[in-house]
């Protein structure tokens, strides 16, 4: 990063400073995600009483609010060079850019496992972003050296860096911002779990069903179960919690039984 921005500013490439600004938005975020991982592993207390997993959405939606501010900056940078094309010293930034594809590919390889957590994802989504980048970098430089012109092609490649990051950002942020909301997770469907769950024996009805994340990769449920049959519940509940998280990855739930002789406060769906 440090390297491209400083060739950036003496060969007078825009495009390599995007891609420094890019790559600086993306070393911010793996410190934040790092940072909230880092959170996310201590245990609950008395005031955060399901622990800091939520550092975790926190870190992915300041990484997109991040990156989208970024991109504002390069995007008004690059429509200003458009009308006004500067020479560029393609060599240098030819260079450059190729050393960028070796590293950027190098460090997305270190995040091809874990890609169901979202900051992971993310993280490895930002450097392929980046390799790819970078190789247009090389190929747009690579033209300008060979014509000795078509120096507007630097602008214009940073208007494409914009929207490549742009495309990446959006995802990030749509999806940080349902989990940050309370959302229930992408790959849940509620109505298939609703289902699931008056399917169990004995119940006759579910209500107060919620969904949502507690971190990156943690999942909470809870929801009242009306079963009329009396019996003891412990292992039902066991069985239905233990199916929960083998069926949709549920790995937090809290499930009240009740038989159905009273009427729930909670029973209504508009009601929280």
């Amino acid at each position: 990063m440090a390297v491209e921005a400083g060739v950036g500013i003496v060969s007078g490439s825009l495009a390599l400073l995007a891609d420094a600004g890019h790559n600086a938005a993306d070393v911010l975020s793996l410190v934040l995600a790092w940072g909230a991982a880092v959170l996310a592993r201590r245990r609950p207390g008395a005031r955060h009483t399901y622990g800091l997993g939520k550092a975790t959405i926190m870190a992915s939606v300041t990484n997109g609010v991040l990156l989208v501010a970024a991109v504002g900056a390069i995007a008004w940078e690059a429509v200003q060079r458009l009308a006004d094309p500067g020479p560029v010293a393609a060599g240098p930034v030819m260079v450059t850019a190729a050393i960028g594809v070796v590293i950027n590919t190098a460090t997305a390889l270190l995040f091809l496992r874990g890609q169901e957590d979202l900051n992971v994802r993310g993280a490895f989504l930002h450097m392929v972003a980046d390799a790819a980048v970078s190789a247009a970098v090389v190929v747009s430089a690579g033209l300008m050296l060979l014509t000795g012109g078509l120096q507007w092609l630097d602008p214009v490649l940073s208007l494409v860096i914009v929207a490549v990051i742009l495309s990446g950002a959006w995802g990030l942020l749509r999806d940080s911002a349902a989990m940050a909301m309370d959302a229930a997770p992408a790959g849940i469907d509620v109505a298939e779990v609703r289902a699931w769950l008056a399917g169990r024996p004995g119940v006759t009805e579910v209500h107060d069903l919620h969904v949502w994340s507690l971190s990156t990769t943690r999942t909470a449920l809870t929801a009242h179960l009306v079963r009329p049959s009396g019996e003891t519940p412990d292992a039902f509940l066991a069985e239905t919690t233990r199916g929960l998280a083998e069926a949709f990855g549920i790995d937090h739930a809290t499930l009240q039984v009740e038989t159905g002789e009273l009427d729930c406060d909670l029973a209504p769906d508009e009601v929280v």
